[in-house]
Formats: C-alpha cells, structure tokens, sequence
C-alpha cells in the first residue's frame, strides 16, 4: 500500500503539479509570488463560484491557462515574460489553487464556462490564450464554443481524447491505476488528503475531454498546436489536432517533453511570442499552385 500511495504521489507531481522529476528540472522561483500576491490578487463570482485572478502588464489581453492540479503559479514563467509584452491575465481554475470547486463532477466544459465568464467579467474585447495542458484543451474548447472573441490561441500538450489513441499508454494506465487508489481511499473515509477533489481531477485525465474532432472546424481564431517529441500526448494527434483547425501552425520541439514551459522556458516562451507577436502565416510547399 505504502509503494501504490508513492506512486499516486508522483503522478500528482508529475503530472498535476508540474514538480520536477529525475529526467525533467522545473523552475518555479520568482521575484514576485504569482498566485499568492494581494497587491493584485483579485476575487470574481463567475457561474455562482468565486474565481481568483490576477493581472499584470498593460495592452492586449493575454490569458494563462494552467494544467490539471496547477494553479498561477505553474505558469510563473510565463507570465514574467509576457508581462512586458501584453496583459496578462492568469486565473485559478476552479477547484484550483485558491479558487473554489463548487461541483462534485468538474468538467472541462465548466472551466470552459468559467473562463468565458470570466472575459465577460473584466469586459475584455478581444484575446488571446496560451493554455498548458488542461489549460490548453480549455483554449481549444473556448475557440470551438466562439463565446469570447479569440484572436490567436496556443495549445501545448492538449488532446480531444483521454485514450491511448491521443495519450501515451504509459500515462493511461497510470491514470487508471490512480483513480483505483483515489476511490478506495474515498471507500475507507480517509482524511489525510482531500480524496474526493483528486478523484475530480482524475476524472479530467482519465474520462475527459470527448471533443470530436469535426469540432475544431468551428475554431475561427489562429492556433498554434505545440508539444514536446517526447510529449504526454502523441506526436500523432498533436498532427491530427493541427490538421483539423482551418489556421493553424505545428511545432513539435525536440527533444522536449510536456514540461518544457517550466523546464526550458527560454524555448517555449521564444516560440510562442513569434506566433503572436507576427502575422499569421500557413504557407505551402505546393509549387504547382504558385
């Protein structure tokens, strides 16, 4: 038991927190306590929850969307270098961080309810979004649903599926074998940990997002789909996710792995303001159309 209980540990850490393991060092060490700083920290009832955010910067809004069990924080690095750019918005989902849960079955499609609410809060016109992750289903599922004006949107390590079709077995039976854990630790009423909101993450991972793929026609905004060659998702439905969004760009980094926007950074963050800061381009190789 002591060994399955290590093992649930890890895959929260890995996985959920975004710690850094044996192979992949992680910074999360800032001048300024993102997520956790009252200067700027802010409260806002969105769907009958309260939803912490906080902003930083001037000009074109940008969002920050963390992954599953992150919060502000896990996106640290971006927002040190965004902020000098752009507006940068960054929030804890729900059931995160200091935000409230409010449901006993999290979904995607509340977050995804939660941040449109939360762009018809602060009044924002026009955006745009970098999601890690979850965050970056999130994204994908926000340009699907055209509730907010999204002008450029960048998914890292998103998929439209929780099967080993979109995500790497290993990482499948990892989930399931976690989930088994969680749920008989809720049967015997332990109280070390809150069991029932880590059961509702792992229900993100391993029941959700169900987006079929004809979906992603309906995303007016440009995508970059990006993800490390030796991603938590397949190299594969990364391509199927690009190949299915009327604009869109792909970049597979090499020899980067799900982690790489806290664990090489410098990388992610070069990468990112060049798709938003030029025109969007999607040129052909086809010289017999030219």
């Amino acid at each position: 038991m002591k060994n399955s209980i290590k093992q649930l540990l890890l895959l929260f850490a890995i996985l959920l927190f975004g710690i850094s393991s044996a192979q992949v060092e992680m910074n999360f060490k800032f001048d300024t306590p993102y997520g956790k700083n009252q200067t700027v920290g802010k409260y806002a009832e969105i769907n009958e929850t309260k939803i912490y955010y906080e902003a930083y910067g001037k000009g074109e809004p940008l969002l920050l969307i963390h992954g599953n069990g992150g919060n502000i924080e896990s996106m640290g690095n971006q927002i040190d270098y965004f902020k000098t750019k752009y507006r940068v918005i960054i929030a804890d989902n729900r059931g995160h961080g200091k935000s409230e849960l409010k449901t006993d079955s999290l979904t995607y499609a509340q977050i995804t309810k939660d941040w449109d609410g939360l762009v018809n809060y602060l009044k924002l016109d026009s955006i745009n979004i970098i999601g890690w992750s979850d965050g970056g289903i999130v994204g994908l599922k926000m340009g699907i649903s055209g509730k907010s004006k999204i002008n450029k949107i960048v998914a890292m390590g998103a998929n439209l599926r929780p099967d080993s079709t979109a995500v790497n077995s290993w990482a499948v039976k990892s989930v399931m074998k976690s989930k088994k854990m969680v749920q008989s630790k809720i049967q015997e009423q332990d109280t070390t940990q809150d069991w029932n909101l880590q059961n509702q993450l792992l229900g993100l991972l391993g029941d959700q997002p169900n987006i079929p793929t004809k979906d992603l026609s309906k995303i007016k905004a440009k995508v970059l789909i990006i993800a490390g060659d030796e991603d938590i998702i397949r190299n594969k439905h990364s391509l199927e996710i690009y190949n299915n969004i009327p604009k869109a760009q792909l970049c597979i980094m090499p020899g980067e792995t799900h982690f790489t926007p806290a664990s090489n950074p410098e990388l992610f963050n070069t990468i990112v303001n060049k798709f938003l800061s030029e025109p969007f381009k999607r040129p052909s190789s086809d010289w017999t159309k030219w």
